[in-house]
């Protein structure tokens, strides 16, 4: 399975021979692959905002923000609208997750970046608004 999974990898992304050779230096791909094949099945990653004021794109307290685990943002899951400033904290929680996935941890038990928030400082500040969000780990209905 692990082989095959790698092989498959490969594949989508366009990797030439060579290159999935130099893809099995080191190990941490291999098993970060692995391990990201296997969460995809099970998990998503959800951002949901705690707080909203001003907020330039629309967001409210509720929306939700879905995304696989390996990051990318599942456009019909998701608000029509998405603004740079507040995607772009996503980063690192989603590292965070992919890290401790990849190690076999619990994939929802990050100690930092459990809440996000776009970089504007609000009115109060010079800014404009303010938004702050919450990650999560979801775990998916009909696992196996």
């Amino acid at each position: 399975m692990p082989l095959e999974v790698i092989r498959k990898y490969g594949k989508r992304v366009g990797y030439n021979e060579m290159e999935m050779e130099e893809l099995k230096e080191g190990g941490h791909r291999i098993r970060h692959i692995n391990a990201l094949a296997r969460a995809s099945q099970v998990f998503t990653i959800q951002f949901q905002v705690v707080s909203a004021v001003h907020c330039n794109t629309g967001y409210a307290v509720g929306d939700k923000f879905i995304l696989d685990v390996d990051g990318n943002i599942i456009s019909k899951l998701n608000p029509k609208r998405l603004c740079v400033y507040l995607v772009s904290q996503m980063m690192v929680p989603v590292a965070l997750i992919n890290e401790r996935l990849s190690e076999g941890l619990s994939p929802g038990e990050i100690h930092f970046m459990q809440y996000i928030r776009c970089p504007d400082a609000g009115v109060q500040c010079l800014g404009y608004g303010q938004v702050m969000a919450r990650v999560a780990v979801i775990e998916r209905r009909g696992k196996e």
